[in-house]
């Protein structure tokens, strides 16, 4: 009887201790897919608050969390499912895929540049929607943030599952999950933070205290230069992902002759900072990445619209 006890315990302990194992697992491929996604994560909370823009205070929160359920359901109810399949039956499309979204990004990147140095009208968009009713402008606003958010979400899970191929299929999904539910709200939630900023300001700004007067003034002048910026962060990780994302799968393919000069600029910035090489290194290689992103995402943001228009023609031709 005690060796039969003595047998199950250490078989309860076994099973524990593979249990803490499996959680292990999971957290450091989450970890691991997570930290390679935070480009495109950068991205993603720098293009959302546009989405709420010119819409009532009140408005602005609510918007934000139908953004959100949308995002959840692209990722855990369209792309994880696609995703599990590819790494299953098709595992070698995922660098094309990733390839394919690395030149979109580029090209989104390259057009917000040339946009900017050639006058294009940033607020086309909102024109648009004037005369509508307020329900149908918060709906488009919504279905188009939440298309533009299929398009990154789709990034950050075959960026996450390139990152734990080498997995179980089990903590694969359980990975891709986790990355699912943490990069969903750590995104809105910044985004909400961002966008009622102003609002915080403005109370702090009415309080007696006059510190707390003062914080809230400078956070109530401060949103229009942190939107400013952030707009800017969001074109420079689109350029640094998307140009990084072409550089390692052309070394995938063995073409290797931008890839060797991405490596050779980064090692020369890891040679300029011998105290911190390892930051060189990275400074480098995303510079690099951000130049190869700027090139391929140009040409394509030239080509784009030409083929369009032809294409465009010949529709209203026939």
């Amino acid at each position: 009887m005690p060796s039969g006890l003595v047998a199950l315990l250490d078989d309860v302990a076994a099973i524990a201790r593979l249990a803490a194992a499996s959680v292990d697992d999971v957290a450091a491929a989450s970890f691991k897919a997570s930290s390679k996604a935070v480009g495109v994560v950068v991205d993603d909370a720098a293009v959302t608050p546009k989405y709420v823009s010119g819409l009532t205070p009140a408005r602005e929160l609510p918007i934000i969390w139908r953004i959100a359920k949308g995002s959840l359901r692209n990722k855990l109810l369209f792309l994880l499912p696609a995703a599990l399949l590819f790494s299953a039956f098709l595992p070698w499309i995922i660098t094309p895929i990733l390839m394919v979204g690395g030149l979109y990004l580029a090209f989104e990147g390259a057009e917000k540049i040339l946009g900017a140095l050639l006058g294009h009208d940033a607020h086309a968009e909102d024109a648009a929607l004037e005369g509508q009713d307020a329900t149908a402008i918060e709906n488009t606003k919504v279905a188009g943030a939440v298309r533009t958010d299929l398009i990154l979400s789709a990034e950050i899970m075959a960026i996450a599952l390139s990152e734990v191929s080498d997995q179980p299929i089990l903590t694969q999904a359980a990975a891709l999950i986790a990355v699912s539910l943490l990069i969903t709200a750590g995104v809105y939630g910044v985004v909400g933070l961002i966008v009622k900023m102003d609002d915080i300001g403005l109370h702090l700004a009415q309080r007696a205290n006059a510190t707390s007067r003062a914080i809230g003034r400078g956070m109530v002048a401060a949103m229009p230069v942190v939107l400013g910026a952030l707009a800017k962060i969001g074109t420079v990780a689109m350029l640094w992902v998307g140009g990084g994302i072409l550089v390692h799968g052309l070394e995938e393919f063995q073409l290797l002759t931008i890839p060797h000069v991405a490596e050779g600029i980064a090692a020369f910035f890891a040679r300029l900072l011998p105290f911190a090489p390892g930051v060189g290194h990275w400074f480098g290689f995303a510079l690099a990445s951000a130049l190869v992103g700027l090139v391929a995402g140009g040409v394509l943001a030239l080509i784009v619209p030409r083929v369009m228009a032809l294409f465009g023609k010949k529709a209203t031709a026939h």
